[in-house]
């Protein structure tokens, strides 16, 4: 029995894998790739041109892969949404293809990982980057361009500003408002955000050592509670907390900030 409701509508040049299923009135664009073990809920969009790893899962009213929201795109034009494997896009999750302003700007794409979680209503906009395990709660958005590395949390109505990164395993408490790059390992909180010290728990699960969140701990002290500006923190963190993967991307991250971090 096919797993495509009569109701759906599929462009001809759209490739699904055999085991995928599409429920009623949904639309799938021209040159979507979506595969195997997908199910593709009611009344959504796979816009043009999106490609769907495997084991992903849309509910009712998700908007995958769509034109941008910015009036910059050329409306005649296709951006690229890329997706991995095992995510789930609840009911009503928009996620916008990158942009093109001009007929030759064809290398950026809106990339999501594998094994993400967005909840009811929550947006990606164009141009995203989002890494693997991610979670955003509800109604959480990105602008355009925002990087969202691998395992952080954003919760409810968390806004973040365009260019923003979030780093690996931060968390975003509900309603902050993200203006600036939130630090790896961090809890942030607030309009605008502060941080308000190490997200211990999340480390806990992601089976950080309790070496590593005692190391993790003083970074965070010496950055935020020292007194020091970000460049004196840094050298102070180069100089006495000996070396380890975490300090490396905590460095790294602060060292590659082009917007700032939140203090």
């Amino acid at each position: 029995m096919s797993k495509i409701h009569p109701t759906a509508i599929i462009d001809p040049s759209a490739e699904l894998a055999d085991d995928v299923e599409v429920m009623p009135y949904t639309i799938i664009e021209e040159q979507v790739r979506i595969g195997a073990g997908s199910i593709i809920g009611p009344h959504c969009v796979i816009g043009k041109g999106t490609v769907m790893g495997a084991n992903n899962r849309t509910y009712s009213g998700a908007q995958i892969g769509v034109a941008p929201q910015d009036l910059k795109h050329l409306c005649d034009e296709v951006g690229t949404t890329v997706i991995g494997d095992n995510n789930i896009f609840r009911e009503s999750v928009t996620v916008s293809s990158s942009t093109v302003y001009s007929p030759d700007d064809t290398k950026k794409e809106t990339c999501i990982g594998d094994n993400c979680l967005f909840m009811a209503c929550s947006h990606v906009a164009h141009d995203c980057v989002v890494g693997n395990r991610v979670i955003m709660a509800n109604s959480a958005g990105l602008a355009g361009h925002v990087e969202v590395q691998g395992g952080a949390i954003l919760g409810g109505l968390a806004g973040v500003h365009q260019y923003c990164r979030i780093g690996a395993m931060a968390f975003i408490g509900g309603m902050s408002r993200i203006n600036m790059d939130a630090m790896p390992y961090m809890i942030m909180e607030g309009h605008p955000a502060r941080c308000y010290g190490p997200n211990v728990v999340g480390l806990n699960r992601n089976g950080f050592s309790k070496e590593a969140v005692s190391r993790i701990r003083r970074i965070y002290k010496i950055m935020y509670r020292s007194g020091l500006n970000t460049g004196q923190a840094l050298k102070e963190i180069e100089k006495t907390v000996e070396d380890c993967d975490e300090k490396q991307v905590l460095v790294d991250f602060v060292k590659s900030s082009t917007r700032g971090i939140l203090r």
